[in-house]
């Protein structure tokens, strides 16, 4: 029995997708331009990989930067690798593309928000305009606290806005 198309899961899988394209193509070239990522990802998914101190720090989510320095990405089908450096202290970390929470690039005011993912039945996802005045935090990560980070929060435009 046909219970009808699932955009949501559809939107979820191209989304991931181009996200993978995307750091396929840095693992290929590097990061072109001023061209680089925050990526929020959930840590309590079961096959993040990361150090115990960083999952005890961060336990639902965290952000990391890929800018100046990361080493050794590795993207696959499924996800992707990469070392960063907190406080001069490399850590590899494992996250799978169904972790991501957002992927933003604010070099371009371009990301993506990820709302929901239990049976990615909820058609939720959004497109997020990153501000142009992003400041990156210097040990890789940052917590939720946009206050003090000095940073704007990003104007998110539902998909809402686009349907008839």
């Amino acid at each position: 029995m046909t219970t009808g198309i699932n955009y949501g899961s559809l939107m979820h899988q191209a989304m991931r997708g181009l996200i993978r394209t995307v750091l396929q193509d840095v693992q290929r070239d590097g990061l072109p331009g001023e061209h680089h990522f925050f990526i929020t990802f959930d840590t309590g998914h079961p096959d993040v990989e990361i150090a115990d101190w960083l999952s005890d720090r961060y336990p639902g989510e965290m952000t990391v930067v890929m800018q100046h320095w990361f080493d050794n990405l590795e993207v696959a089908e499924d996800g992707f690798a990469v070392t960063l450096n907190f406080g001069d202290a490399p850590e590899r970390l494992y996250i799978p593309f169904d972790a991501l929470l957002t992927f933003v690039d604010p070099s371009v005011e371009f990301g993506l928000r990820f709302e929901s993912t239990e049976g990615e039945a909820s058609d939720d996802s959004a497109l997020v305009r990153a501000p142009r005045t992003a400041k990156e935090p210097k040990d890789g990560s940052k917590a939720k606290d946009k206050g003090k980070t000095g940073r704007k929060d990003a104007e998110v435009v539902s998909l809402d806005t686009f349907r008839k």
